[in-house]
């Protein structure tokens, strides 16, 4: 584990003190949204977050400026935390918000297709046949062309329909990013969600997808306000 710098104790110890604050103005919790992710190299959940210092480094180091933050009302114990959307700006699998890590919440996980599979595991990628173009005589291929373990975590067939090869998907997001139907034919079932922990057992996304198409038709805001990166 990376020595702690005395800048990250002081970023916990804020963090703690605004965490606080909102336990005693009675910030709402609000559950994690279905199709947010934890940065490449995260430790598990409850691991994470108690290994996590708030520093924000990860965020700053991000060449894709795909990392933003929960706030208070995602709950005390996950705010000021990191997540990615991947249907906004997935995780290209650089590894640099992994190096930047004081505390080893995120591990670094190696820049080749066999440490990849070996060391990432965001979630997994789920296609909505109903959606997909390629499913209906229409071929595309975007996600499968996105996929940086394309030929192994994505298959196609006829019209290049997608096949998610589970246990060879490392959940980057690049794929939901890529997808041109909207909402998206292929989502991202974050890790989290999973009642096994073992790839090729997660449960179905349709109930999140539909969640979320319901808030934004009603209008809701996607993300808390979240503190920018330093």
């Amino acid at each position: 584990m990376a020595k702690i710098a005395r800048r990250d104790l002081l970023g916990i110890s804020i963090a703690a003190g605004l965490g606080a604050v909102g336990a005693a103005l009675g910030v709402k919790k609000q559950n994690a949204r279905s199709n947010h992710l934890r940065p490449p190299g995260a430790l598990m959940a409850g691991d994470f977050e108690s290994a996590c210092a708030r520093c924000f480094k990860c965020g700053s180091a991000c060449p894709n400026g795909c990392i933003k933050y929960y706030g208070l009302r995602d709950g005390l114990g996950r705010a000021f935390t990191p997540y990615i959307k991947a249907r906004e700006r997935a995780c290209t699998l650089c590894g640099e918000c992994a190096k930047v890590c004081p505390t080893g919440a995120l591990k670094p996980f190696g820049d080749t297709r066999d440490e990849w599979r070996e060391n990432v595991d965001m979630g997994v990628a789920r296609v909505n046949e109903g959606q997909c173009y390629s499913f209906h005589g229409r071929t595309c291929g975007a996600c499968y062309r996105a996929c940086p373990l394309a030929g192994e975590a994505i298959k196609i067939g006829l019209y290049e329909t997608p096949h998610i090869q589970a246990e060879a998907c490392v959940g980057c997001g690049l794929c939901e990013q890529a997808c041109l139907h909207l909402p998206q034919a292929i989502r991202v079932i974050p890790r989290e969600q999973s009642q096994d922990v073992g790839r090729g057992r997660r449960p179905s996304p349709r109930q999140d997808i539909l969640r979320d198409i319901q808030r934004e038709l009603r209008g809701e805001a996607e993300d808390p306000g979240e503190p920018e990166a330093t």
